[in-house]
């Protein structure tokens, strides 16, 4: 068969360790139907032969789930940051250009630390808090039409592709980026989770909160989950506004 002599050219930016210099090499792996970019890898990983038919070490990346839930797989594809794990070899130009992405520091070839995304959940506490000492019995109940939307909400994986889309998320801000944002709006539409509501405004008015949002929208189309992130980002300016208000003239309206 013809697709038997068919191979697949990849150029990969690696980087030994966090302090060493990125350096590009490329691969030549045969081709399968159906190939993704992390069978890709594997085939490398089987056989860690570069294109000048030199023995390499393998190339080293971020995997978890294999079906788009876990977000570790993120990577730059051709330009673009995506999961490698829905990449698929046969919709993309060659040869396929795999890089790692650049908003977070990178521990080894195309692994990176997302510690900076985790970091900004802890900042304005993207969880409900509940005492797990004991039963609770059952939570209060959400209206339909607000956990449809919550739901969407809730897809986010942490895979950083929207931190990596977004201009404002660098080196050289403190911004806490689109994820974080929308998390700050699930977390406060559920009926346990608002108690905490107005510490989570009051980190998103701090140093790197919203403020530090350009609006370029870059994150939505980015987004692997289709998140509405620009609607919760626009719905959580609404509610800093009157945060700010509340906590300047004071008022006993409490969530």
């Amino acid at each position: 068969m013809a697709e038997d002599h068919k191979t697949i050219r990849m150029i990969v930016q690696r980087q030994d360790e966090p302090e060493a210099l990125p350096y590009e090499e490329e691969f030549e792996i045969p081709y399968r139907k159906n190939m993704n970019v992390i069978s890709a890898l594997m085939e490398i990983r089987r056989n860690p032969v570069n294109a000048k038919g030199e023995q390499t070490t393998p190339v080293y990346w971020d995997m978890g789930c294999l079906e788009e839930v876990c977000g570790a797989c993120s990577m730059v594809i051709n330009g673009k940051a995506m999961q490698s794990c829905t990449a698929l070899i046969d919709q993309l130009e060659q040869p396929v250009r795999l890089e790692p992405m650049k908003t977070f520091p990178v521990m080894r070839d195309l692994a990176v630390d997302r510690s900076r995304m985790f970091d900004s959940l802890k900042k304005v506490k993207a969880w409900v808090p509940i005492d797990g000492t004991y039963d609770l019995g059952e939570g209060p109940r959400m209206p339909e039409s607000k956990r449809q939307w919550a739901y969407e909400l809730s897809k986010c994986m942490t895979c950083g592709v929207c931190l990596e889309a977004c201009p404002n998320v660098n080196s050289n801000s403190d911004f806490i980026g689109p994820a974080a944002l929308s998390q700050v709006r699930l977390f406060n539409s559920h009926p346990t989770g608002a108690y905490h509501k107005a510490e989570r405004m009051d980190a998103l008015l701090d140093d790197g909160g919203l403020q530090n949002c350009g609006n370029s929208q870059n994150c939505v189309q980015a987004c692997p989950k289709g998140i509405p992130l620009t609607t919760s980002i626009a719905a959580l300016n609404r509610e800093a506004t009157l945060h700010s208000f509340k906590s300047f003239f004071g008022s006993d309206y409490q969530h």
